[in-house]
Formats: C-alpha cells, sequence, structure tokens
C-alpha cells in the first residue's frame, strides 16, 4: 500500500479531527527527520499511522487486542487510552501493511515512550505532542528546543503530560515515567 493509499484509508477510518492531527503529525515529524537525519518516509509513515487504533471503542480495542495477541498491563486495562499504540502497532501490520520494525515500534511507544528510544520513536512522541494543532502552556518552548536538543525536548515533552494526566486524575503508566527517569540520568539532562 503506498502512503497515498494508506492516507486515504485513514481518511475513512478516522474522525476529521484525528485525520487532521495526524497531518499535522507527519509535518511536524518530517520536519524533525530531515533536521536530524532520520529517514523521512519512514517518519513519515510513523506519524500517518501513529493514531490508526484512535477511534475504536474501549471494547472493540480490547477485543482486538485480544484477537492479534496484544498483551496488556493493569494500567493500560484501567486507563484504555493508553491501548492504541499498542494495538495501533499491530494494526499498521494487519490493516495498512506496514511492517517495518521501527515503525512499530515507534506507533507502539507514541503514546508512553520508552527508555532509550530510537530516532524516529523519539520523532514520533514529541511530533504527536507539538504538531501545529496543539495550543498548550509551554508548546512554543518545546518546539523551539526540538531542533536544538531532543532530549531535552523529550523531557519537557514527558513534564507536560505528567501534569496533565495528574491534573485529569489519570493513571500514570510506568513507562513514561521510566522514560523521563533514563533521559534524566543516562544524558544528564537538568530540568529548569
Amino acid at each position: 500500500m503506498t502512503i497515498d493509499e494508506i492516507r486515504a484509508k485513514l481518511k475513512i477510518a478516522l474522525n476529521e479531527k484525528r485525520f487532521n492531527h495526524s497531518l499535522g503529525v507527519v509535518q511536524t515529524a518530517v520536519e524533525l527527520a530531515r533536521h536530524y537525519g532520520a529517514d523521512a518516509h519512514k517518519t513519515a509513515l510513523a506519524a500517518l499511522l501513529h493514531d490508526c487504533a484512535k477511534n475504536y471503542s474501549h471494547q472493540e480495542m480490547f477485543e482486538l487486542c485480544e484477537r492479534f495477541g496484544v498483551e496488556l498491563d493493569e494500567t493500560s486495562k484501567a486507563a484504555p487510552g493508553l491501548i492504541h499504540g499498542f494495538l495501533g502497532a499491530v494494526i499498521a501490520d494487519k490493516y495498512y501493511g506496514v511492517s517495518d520494525p521501527e515503525i512499530y515500534d515507534a506507533i507502539y511507544y507514541h503514546t508512553v515512550g520508552k527508555p532509550d528510544m530510537s530516532l524516529l520513536t523519539k520523532i514520533i512522541y514529541i511530533a504527536d505532542g507539538i504538531e501545529p494543532g496543539r495550543t498548550f502552556d509551554g508548546v512554543d518552548q518545546i518546539r523551539e528546543l526540538v531542533f536544538d536538543d531532543i532530549d531535552r525536548a523529550l523531557v519537557l515533552q514527558i513534564d507536560y503530560t505528567i501534569r496533565s494526566v495528574i491534573n485529569r486524575g489519570g493513571l500514570l503508566h510506568t513507562n513514561t515515567i521510566d522514560t523521563r527517569n533514563y533521559y534524566l540520568r543516562q544524558k544528564q539532562i537538568k530540568v529548569k
């Protein structure tokens, strides 16, 4: 399936807001890929497909996870909004024919992160948070910083996510905490 065919299929599968968000993530991710020397085609595919499972109901997500053998931890079972990344990686393969392991990883972890992410996975994680449609306080700071220091921008994005989840009274996935701690320790990033 070509990227244009995938885009056309996603336009039907996603609601208009989610589809437009995905196009914004593609724009931001490809810009970051070019800046950091990542594969722009793989980046565009991962960005386009990152939310391909987002418009399923929670019940449909649970059923598809069972059907495709996607194992869910207790946090994801209790906070089904996290499932779309794990399931989306499989949907990208099964429904869109995109089976590249690097793209799979970027889609799988785009919501919760993981320590020691590949460049592509970092790009998709950050682009999802800073695409042009995002308007949260601090987004402009991350947008500027990401072109100078992707790891520091990643930590700022994670910090925003953690604050947002706490303010909503939601559950934090341990991957998100582990990812933040990894980059603070291993990369010796100082948070202001």
